[in-house]
């Protein structure tokens, strides 16, 4: 199985090489040419489907950055440094990456609209300085020559090619990588991605650095196809085109960049031969990108969701036939010491020199180690209003405590105070390690993993992808196979896009402790989910700190679950806490009856 999809890739590969071998001997001049274009396209397609299809911010300046390769190129033909287009392509590049982190830096507070209006005043800038300066050798009549091999079309058209199949197998790995993950999480949740360990700057920045270089080869290209560019060639309006042709054809996709090269040069043409005016075409792609984002996926999106169907359901059905009867059935039938024991991760099945995914904190006993999380003196003010008042909470290493209250007490903004993602004053330790002066992302990676009411789950990514970016370790589908069989009716390789929310509900909640962090703060992790489930979640969450050595704070409004799953309670009420204890004497204490259940008290 595991080499059915590295040969597949290759198949498809060799298969699209041989094709643009034989469009490069077949095809006349003209339409050598017209190829040529579209595959140049593709190329800052490709750019936009890294920071617009993967990071899901709004960038209408990959014109500019296009822009800046092409006056890199130009410049170094100028002066004629050895290496020709081989070694000027690749610098263009280069030179673009700087002003990529540069209309980064807005992305770090601004975002839809806002950051949409900064990218394009930017990309007009660069077309303003351009076009006062021209570009290099355009006065002198000295165009951009093509080195040895390269100066045929049919020849540059295979470079080109050769270029955008080197991008796409590029983002192709990083795509599979953490940073392509922690990409596609920023584009469904800032704060899922910050809850999950990662940087959202360092995300954010990285995507348009990536994006800038990628755009900046096209324009290197670009250059050896005209031998002489002029800042009209890169208006700022062609940005905004490229973007709703990135949407309309889901660019971060490889194929979806091709598809979208291709249509921006057939139908550009065939209105041309039509005499219709070019800017129809604008309107043609706007109303494509319309309907993608009607629909929330792109045509390559629609492609490999009709391929996955066809043939992905005889892959999962042999994964589940490898792993589904031990793991799923069996664990469901005898949820407790089984599934407890399903959860402890399994040594690789790979050679004993190997090394094995890291395990998670060894076991904590009750009273065998410090405090999971102190929590002292929290107040959290909005304005004149007080939503956290001096509470204090304390959560044993080993346990299971519970966090309860009326709506409008206060537990959100506590939660979000403690995890470092609401201003707050206060202290907070983890394991007796102060972190309230650090930001969320590094407060997950010192050991304080949440979860959220709201689904946050990134629908970009796969079950084994979304656990691995989570967890933050390696593991394997054998170790990913026996928790899904105990927890969720998930396989490793299923799509979270096709999921229901109890499911998706259960990997966040899975994910947060495979983590292996010192605490883990569930915010109603039960939300969704049915009776049955629920009473199964709460065994699942009792066996947690026994066999993983990860303590819980879960928040709660079921509160047979807390009975179930707490050893002890804390409840607030305006801000304060009322009451904290074992469950048992909490929940018969009078101002809990009153304050969270509504009960009034016996004179």
């Amino acid at each position: 199985m595991r080499l059915a999809e590295p040969f597949r890739v290759a198949v498809v590969w060799a298969a699209l090489a041989l094709l643009a071998y034989g469009l490069a001997a077949l095809l006349p001049a003209y339409w050598v040419f017209l190829a040529m274009s579209a595959v140049i396209s593709g190329v800052l397609l490709q750019s936009l489907g890294v920071v617009a299809g993967q990071a899901g911010m709004v960038s209408l300046c990959q014109m500019a950055f296009a822009a800046i390769g092409a006056w890199t190129t130009a410049q170094l033909n100028v002066w004629g440094v050895p290496g020709g287009l081989w070694l000027w392509t690749p610098l263009a590049g280069l030179a673009a990456v700087p002003l990529g982190l540069l209309i980064g830096l807005p992305a770090l507070r601004l975002r839809g609209v806002h950051l949409a209006i900064v990218t394009l005043g930017f990309a007009a800038t660069v077309d303003v300085v351009l076009a006062a300066t021209s570009f290099p050798g355009v006065n002198q009549g000295l165009a951009v020559g093509r080195p040895a091999g390269l100066a045929a079309d049919r020849q540059y058209f295979l470079f080109c090619v050769g270029v955008f199949a080197l991008v796409a197998v590029m983002l192709g790995r990083v795509r599979r990588s953490r940073l392509g993950a922690a990409w596609r999480a920023l584009r469904e949740s800032e704060r899922a991605t910050a809850a999950a360990g990662t940087g959202v700057p360092g995300a954010k920045l990285s995507a348009f650095a990536v994006s800038a270089f990628i755009a900046g080869l096209s324009g290197a290209l670009l250059a050896g196809q005209l031998a002489m560019v002029v800042s009209r060639n890169f208006d700022p309006g062609q940005s905004l085109v490229a973007y709703a042709v990135a949407v309309f054809a889901g660019a971060q996709y490889a194929e979806g960049a091709l598809i979208g090269g291709a249509l921006g040069v057939a139908v550009a043409e065939v209105l041309r031969r039509l005499g219709i005016p070019q800017q129809w075409a604008n309107v043609v792609f706007a109303a494509g990108a319309i309907q993608a984002l009607t629909q929330g996926s792109g045509m390559s999106e629609s492609l490999r969701t009709v391929l996955r169907r066809a043939w992905g359901s005889r892959t999962s059905e042999a994964l589940r036939r490898v792993w589904g009867p031990r793991t799923s059935e069996a664990v469901r039938r005898a949820w407790g010491p089984r599934m407890s024991e399903a959860l402890r991760p399994r040594p690789s099945r790979r050679t004993a020199s190997a090394p094995g995914p890291a395990a998670p904190n060894p076991p904590n006993l009750p009273g065998t180690g410090p405090e999971a999380l102190i929590v002292r003196g929290v107040c959290v003010r909005y304005g004149r209003v007080v939503a956290v008042d001096g509470v204090d909470l304390t959560v044993p290493a080993g346990a299971v405590a519970g966090l309860v209250g009326p709506n409008g007490a206060g537990k959100s903004s506590l939660v979000d105070a403690i995890t470092g993602f609401t201003a707050a004053r206060g202290s907070v330790a983890v394991n007796g390690e102060p972190v309230d002066r650090l930001p969320a992302h590094r407060r997950a990676r010192a050991g304080l993993r949440r979860t959220f009411q709201q689904d946050r789950v990134p629908a970009g990514l796969s079950v084994r992808e979304y656990l691995r970016f989570v967890a933050r370790r390696p593991l394997t589908d054998a170790d990913l196979g026996e928790v899904l069989g105990g927890l969720a009716a998930a396989g490793p390789g299923d799509p979270i896009a096709e999921l229901d929310v109890g499911t998706r509900r259960l990997l966040e909640v899975a994910g947060a402790v495979l983590a292996g962090p010192a605490v883990a703060v569930l915010d109603e992790p039960a939300a969704g989910l049915g009776h049955a489930e629920t009473e199964l979640l709460g065994a699942w969450l009792r066996s947690v700190p026994r066999r993983l050595g990860v303590a819980v704070l879960l928040i709660e409004h079921d509160l047979d679950l807390v009975r179930a799953a707490c050893e002890q309670v804390t409840v607030l009420d305006f801000g304060r806490v009322i009451a904290a204890g074992p469950p048992a004497e909490v929940f018969a204490d009078p101002r809990v009856l009153r304050a969270y259940l509504g009960e009034e008290v016996a004179a």
